[in-house]
């Protein structure tokens, strides 16, 4: 499955930040019509929703070994604080992740600006002739060294 099927806890704050759900976000860059900070906003969004994948799979995962039905013999000590380090880090990335996007979000300009700041769909090309060769010193006389 994609990222960008995938939901995420910060789909909601994107949509509104950008007026589009996130699969035609995601169309949007495809297309080449995203701005940077939604290029970012993207980008950070994919990470997030590893990061959350991670977090829900070790969850799951702990939930399965320690369920009322599940054989008393299977999670040992060693197994948890494995699942428990995974889980740490799988949460440390999250935080971080849905905190740089906050952060991009509060910080970026609001929407009516941000639909000045996209990219034209046919980009103007210009091209600048190189600069001419520096000529040489004309009329320089050479002094000689005794």
């Amino acid at each position: 499955m994609s990222v960008i099927d995938k939901p995420t806890s910060r789909d909601g704050a994107l949509q509104e930040a950008f007026g589009a759900d996130v699969a035609e976000l995601y169309a949007q860059a495809a297309r080449g019509e995203a701005n940077a900070a939604l290029q970012r906003a993207l980008e950070l969004r994919s990470f997030l929703a590893i990061a959350e994948e991670q977090v829900a799979r070790v969850r799951d995962r702990v939930h399965a070994v320690t369920a009322a039905d599940a054989d008393m013999g299977d999670p040992s000590a060693s197994d948890l604080r494995w699942d428990a380090d995974w889980l740490e880090a799988a949460l440390a990335g999250r935080d971080g992740y849905t905190a740089a996007l906050d952060e991009l979000l509060r910080t970026m300009p609001p929407p009516t600006q941000l639909a000045a700041l996209t990219p034209a769909l046919s980009p103007k090309i210009t091209a600048a002739a190189p600069p001419t060769p520096a000529a040489p010193r004309a009329g320089a006389a050479r002094m000689r060294h005794p």
